[in-house]
């Protein structure tokens, strides 16, 4: 399925900041790269800048699809991809659907568990289009392509691997990787399905060298290890030289790893897994100190431009103006510049802005993050006490309770504090629909009036 053209009709998302035409010089890409970061260890960089220089590279990038969305810890290397195509490269995306069956032990204590055809057939196909977001299929020079390993792995016979890869590794070479060694020495140990994971990885790469000219591989630096081993298997089977790229792991000024909300929830790229109101509001909680480099790194604002940002966000931090650019450009980048207007709108009217002036889109994504209730529209028709619909949606535990909050100013509507004797009304219908009520700081309700 995945194997061959990248099929029609699939649009990329793109931030405002990357519209602009690939640049000259295709060997530029790694002084992109290393300006904002992006370098932990290269296999011979002189060799590789050598070989940028003198023209395109095929390179990939590979996702394991262990959940049904990619998520935050995914985002450095399609946009790695992203980059290096805008430079006129060659990007592949490598859907895991072989190596998702056996999982990476890389960074983890315990053995993952095996997941089903079934599991990972429906997760590629909701992980693929995330990917086609990201990279350019369209037809061109630099046209990415889009491959799943099962369509090699599970080719092979079980001697056909032995011999035409296990033969080319040694058991010392993969002891070394210090995942295993991370392993061995924690309680849970290693299965030997987890110790070959690096085996199958290496192979895809030999493959895509064959298949597709493919010279490098990208990935976090936690992968290191399997990207060094794959590098010597191609040399081993084929006689080519190929080269590998990572970068540092994402992480907050703490050092722990950017990929959950302050809640623990994980950060998703899919919207049926995460909003893109909530994905927005997830990087809205990065700390100041770790704007800089969130902004190098995860949008396309050229460096100088993130100066600038970044100046004017420490002149007014309380603005939070770092954190707002970060989130708009990401959430254009994963879902789409309209998306991202609306979570920015909506973040707008949860927090202080005035309701009246949003459209009809944004109150819809307002209503569908905050408790909402819905009520047939002849209710309005009649000034409606506002005590009764307190009590109804919820929002007071009694009359008397939604008494005292109006009379202690605690409850707006549209963000505007209600007076004691007032009332609702159509008039009060954001787009003849909405009602936007708060109760102190930060509970919400929004009514919805339905026709009926």
């Amino acid at each position: 399925m995945l194997d061959g053209g990248p099929g029609r009709g699939h649009s990329v998302a793109v931030s405002p900041s990357d519209l602009s035409a690939p640049r000259p010089g295709t060997a530029a890409v790694l002084d992109d790269l290393e300006a904002r970061g992006l370098v932990q260890d290269t296999s011979e960089r002189a060799e590789l800048a050598a070989r940028l220089a003198r023209g395109p590279i095929t390179l990939y990038y590979g996702c394991d699809p262990t959940a049904d969305s990619l998520h935050a810890g995914n985002l450095i290397g399609l946009l790695v991809l992203r980059r290096f195509q805008r430079f006129g490269h060659r990007p592949i995306a490598l859907a895991g659907g072989a190596t998702g069956m056996i999982g990476d032990p890389s960074g983890r204590s315990d053995e993952r568990n095996l997941l089903s055809d079934d599991i990972l057939a429906a997760n590629i196909e909701q992980i693929v289009p995330q990917l086609r977001r990201f990279v350019d299929f369209d037809d061109g020079p630099a046209q990415a392509r889009l491959h799943d390993n099962r369509s090699w792995t599970l080719a092979m016979s079980t001697i056909d691997f032995l011999r035409d890869v296990g033969k080319h590794v040694t058991v010392n070479q993969m002891l070394a990787k210090e995942a295993v060694r991370s392993r061995l020495s924690s309680a849970h140990g290693i299965s030997y399905t987890e110790f070959s994971y690096m085996l199958l990885q290496a192979n895809d790469y030999v493959q895509l060298a064959e298949l597709e000219g493919c010279e490098l591989q990208i990935g976090g630096s936690d992968q290191w290890g399997n990207i060094a081993l794959g590098i010597d298997l191609v040399r081993r089977r084929t006689g080519r030289t190929v080269h590998g790229w990572t970068w540092p792991l994402l992480t907050k000024a703490d050092g722990t790893k950017y990929g959950k909300t302050a809640s623990g929830d994980q950060i998703w790229l899919g919207a049926h897994r995460m909003s893109p109101y909530r994905f927005y509001q997830a990087w809205m909680q990065a700390e100041d100190g770790d704007v800089r480099t969130l902004l190098l790194q995860l949008t396309f604002l050229e460096p100088a431009e993130v100066d600038d940002v970044v100046a004017e966000h420490e002149a007014r931090p309380e603005s939070r103006l770092g954190q707002r650019r970060l989130s708009t450009e990401l959430t254009a980048i994963v879902h789409g510049e309209a998306e991202a207007g609306a979570a920015q709108a909506a973040s707008d009217v949860l927090f202080g802005g005035d309701p009246t002036a949003a459209d009809e889109a944004t109150l819809a994504m307002v209503a569908g993050e905050v408790p909402r209730t819905d009520l047939p529209r002849h209710r309005f028709s009649a000034p409606l006490d506002p005590v009764d619909l307190l009590v109804e949606v919820g929002l007071a535990s009694s009359r008397g309770d939604a008494r005292r909050t109006i009379e202690q100013r605690g409850l707006a509507a549209n963000n505007v504090k209600l007076e004691p004797g007032s009332k609702l009304g159509e008039e009060d219908l954001l787009h003849g629909r909405y009602l936007l009520l708060r109760k102190g700081r930060a509970n919400y309700q929004v009514i919805v009036a339905a026709s009926g």
